[in-house]
């Protein structure tokens, strides 16, 4: 073989490793491989949906997320290490409870029932009777509260200063160590990221006819003919109203009253969306209906008859098709692929 013969055996073993290991030559940038889209963490509103509007001081990246998240799950919250946000807003259950009440630390005895964080970021205020104005202000109402974490945000933040990747993580994120300040922050930022909008009911919506079951559909115009959507209306299932629904004639939780002092507010509570409610049993702020029968049976006897029960509610007639047609169509509203990345969160 003569030289030259070997010159070219040898540029084409050159080039074939080149290119098949994934080398290039130069080229225009027309030929250059894209950017791809970067992944993030949390989930998207749907295209009908309104996007979440987040505080100018706390807009969401994937930093803030992270830190969020880990601060949900970590049990050092609570005074004692028992629980933590996870331990009540449970991620199978769409970030709500499975018992009427949840313990708080030092096994302290919970006193309603725990509300999902579905689609939290949407709400216009907080807590079962609407007094707290932002996701940032709430996180310190169950750290402090004597039935929940039990602690105190300042000492919190000072615990978790004795940890150098809580320190690390705070600083990357919001740009100082663990304080008050970044501790509400990056819990609001990952609960604004909890979003479930792909329901059977969403499919349908959005022009799959096959989404939802004839008894679904029934229950579905069944739902608007006798008023369920007076209060339970738009993408999320709720007008955000605070109303009185007629559960008890007497109440030893008052709700909007104990903020207010008002009678007139004696047992009103925020209207809940309806949202993933196949999941969120028991019902009612304190747990007490077990099943959506319960609920369903509620409404058709139309309330307690309490002073302050809102106007809507009133006796309803129902056959045992309806209430079965009613069911499938509130089942309908579970997000189900919402509720298997919820719990593929946990650590």
């Amino acid at each position: 073989m003569i030289w030259w013969q070997v010159r070219e055996s040898q540029v084409w073993l050159w080039f074939t490793v080149f290119v098949l290991g994934g080398g290039s030559f130069a080229c225009t940038p027309e030929q250059q491989a894209p950017d791809l889209e970067p992944v993030i963490p949390w989930r998207e509103a749907p295209v009908d949906w309104p996007e979440i509007e987040h505080p100018e001081d706390n807009t969401l990246n994937v930093a803030r997320w992270e830190l969020g998240k880990r601060m949900f799950f970590d049990p050092s919250f609570s005074i004692d290490g028992t629980v933590s946000c996870g331990s009540c807003h449970l991620p199978a259950h769409a970030f709500g409870s499975n018992t009427p009440t949840s313990p708080g630390a030092s096994g302290a005895e919970g006193t309603r029932n725990v509300p999902s964080l579905a689609n939290v970021g949407y709400l216009p205020y907080f807590l079962r009777e609407g007094g707290v104005p932002s996701l940032e202000m709430q996180v310190l109402v169950p750290i402090q509260e004597a039935n929940e974490f039990h602690h105190n945000v300042v000492l919190l933040a000072e615990a978790l200063a004795q940890d150098e990747s809580y320190v690390a993580e705070c600083i990357e994120a919001y740009g100082e160590g663990p304080s008050a300040f970044t501790i509400t922050r990056a819990l609001g930022a990952f609960q604004r990221g909890l979003i479930g909008g792909n329901s059977p009911y969403d499919r349908w919506v959005q022009g799959n006819e096959d989404a939802l079951t004839d008894a679904a559909l029934s229950g579905m115009e069944l739902f608007g003919e006798i008023g369920c959507d007076e209060c339970h209306s738009g993408y999320l299932f709720t007008d955000h109203r605070i109303l009185n629904n007629g559960l008890y004639a007497e109440y030893g939780d008052t709700g909007l009253e104990r903020l207010t002092g008002n009678s007139q507010d004696i047992g009103k509570f925020k209207v809940p969306s309806l949202r993933n409610v196949g999941v969120t049993a028991p019902y009612m702020f304190d747990g007490s209906l077990a099943t959506l029968d319960d609920v369903i049976n509620h409404y058709m006897v139309g309330g307690a008859g309490h002073p302050n029960q809102a106007e809507e509610i009133v006796p309803i007639s129902l056959s045992n098709d309806d209430v079965e047609d009613l069911r499938s169509f509130l089942l309908s509203l579970t997000d189900s692929t919402f509720i298997t990345w919820s719990i593929a969160l946990m650590p």
